[in-house]
């Protein structure tokens, strides 16, 4: 371990005297006339390119907001012009000098401009490249990689800069992990993962637009494509890189105990998801009743199903308990689904056209199936009415179920309006036993004591 530590160190003190050379020996190179030069007409092409940068920029802006009419990809791709103005002018700039300077003098003597000439257009093409990654943090990551790669590339200084970050190494048992190979398992796995999510992505809008795969199975297909291709990123990733994966093993034993102990809700959501996707008992679209929550399934996660309300509101419902709670699926097997309403007709009315009335409301709202005739029976006789049931079909619960039930309620008050049939409703008569006397004297005011009143 000594050892290592000093070659090490014995590494990164010859590589900080390389450079230092190398620093030393470009410093030099500046003094030269035609270098010094060369630098001034960099600057100078910078400067004048971000100051042509600023005008073309409000003018090119101004420009697109004229074009209200173009697609969203031609209006990114004219926010990155706008965005990359300085350095697209500082281009169109640099190579014009580059080859007015070789017709004219030396080769050698546009050494610098060429190598800036490189870089700024090495610089563009990444800049483009990366914005079509969707991930601000990941595109970030992946342009500022990218230029410093090139960068590197241009001044030759690969070599070098691969020496350094492997002389920066650490050693936890008999793995040596070093910075290079950090970065080298950021750039692989990156890129596996981007190329898992491309992969992932459209072969889930395929999948999704087959008729032929019921929704649940396709959701089921989709999440196992993801797991079995992120995993496969992961793996090939490390092995790649050169990554011992039998360190693994005891890792994975420790996931298990602490998912044994710590994460048996997780597990067993995650568990009952894929059982949820396997028997189709559920799927997206589907209309359920979960206690007092009644909404439409919008989507089956991995862990919880989110369920929209009539209302707007959106419930996480984890899948352990759609597992093993009671779930009323109005669209499971079969759309028909059979609604009762109660309702009370006076003791007056004759209750066979009660039934008939009651009947031919029920029919006259459109929701109503006319094949499957509604059903009008009496249920008891009340304190001050006769009860009856109504029970009617429908074929579209998904459409709702309280606004079916307000409708049929109202044709029957419409309906009983017009035949005189009456709603009674609770009625109170108070007697007065003979000898007793009513207090209609008004509150707060004394009343007049009676002779045969009894003193206090």
């Amino acid at each position: 371990m000594a050892q290592e530590e000093t070659n090490t160190g014995q590494v990164a003190q010859d590589i900080a005297v390389y450079l230092y050379g190398q620093v030393e020996v470009f410093l030099n190179g500046l003094l030269r006339p035609w270098n010094a030069y060369q630098l001034a007409i960099i600057l100078g092409l910078f400067v004048l390119a971000h100051l042509l940068g600023k005008v073309l920029a409000a003018r090119w802006d101004a420009w697109l907001r004229t074009r209200g009419d173009w697609p969203t990809w031609r209006k990114r791709f004219g926010l990155l012009i706008r965005n990359r103005m300085r350095l697209i002018l500082f281009v169109a700039l640099v190579w014009p000098t580059v080859w007015i300077m070789r017709e004219v003098t030396w080769p050698s003597r546009s050494y610098l401009l060429a190598i800036a000439g490189q870089m700024a257009v090495a610089w563009l093409v990444i800049a483009i490249l990366t914005r079509l990654i969707t991930n601000s943090f990941l595109r970030a990551t992946v342009r500022y990689a990218g230029w410093t790669w090139v960068t590197l590339s241009i001044l030759n200084l690969t070599d070098e800069a691969q020496t350094l970050l492997d002389s920066i190494a650490l050693s936890p048992g008999d793995t040596r992990l070093s910075l290079w190979m950090v970065v080298q398992a950021v750039a692989i796995l990156g890129a596996l993962f981007a190329l898992a999510r491309f992969v992932s992505t459209n072969s889930a809008t395929r999948i999704r637009r087959n008729e032929d795969i019921s929704p649940s199975m396709q959701v089921l297909v989709v999440k196992f494509l993801q797991v079995l291709l992120y995993g496969a990123a992961f793996f090939i990733g490390l092995k790649t890189v050169g990554f011992d994966l039998t360190g693994l093993a005891v890792l994975s034993g420790a996931i298990g105990v602490g998912l044994g102990f710590g994460l048996q809700k997780v597990v067993s959501n995650l568990v009952s998801g894929v059982i949820i996707l396997m028997d189709k008992s559920i799927k997206p679209g589907d209309v359920i009743s979960l206690g007092d929550t009644f909404g439409w399934i919008n989507t089956l996660g991995a862990r919880y199903a989110s369920v929209v309300t009539r209302d707007g509101k959106e419930y996480l419902i984890p899948n352990e308990d759609l597992i093993t709670g009671q779930v009323v699926n109005w669209s499971h097997s079969n759309t028909l689904v059979r609604l009762d309403v109660f309702f009370g007709t006076a003791y007056g009315d004759d209750p066979h056209q009660v039934r008939k009335i009651a009947v031919e409301a029920a029919k006259s709202v459109d929701r109503v199936l006319s094949s499957t005739s509604p059903v009008c029976h009496i249920v008891g006789f009340g304190d001050s009415s006769v009860d009856y049931i109504l029970r009617f079909w429908i074929s579209n619960p998904t459409s709702g179920l309280t606004n079916i039930r307000g409708n049929v309620y109202l044709a029957l008050w419409d309906a009983f309006k017009e035949n005189g049939i009456s709603i009674p409703f609770p009625q109170r008569e108070v007697t007065v036993l003979p000898g007793s006397q009513l207090d209609f004297s008004p509150p707060g005011q004394a009343k007049p004591r009676q002779s045969n009143d009894l003193p206090d």
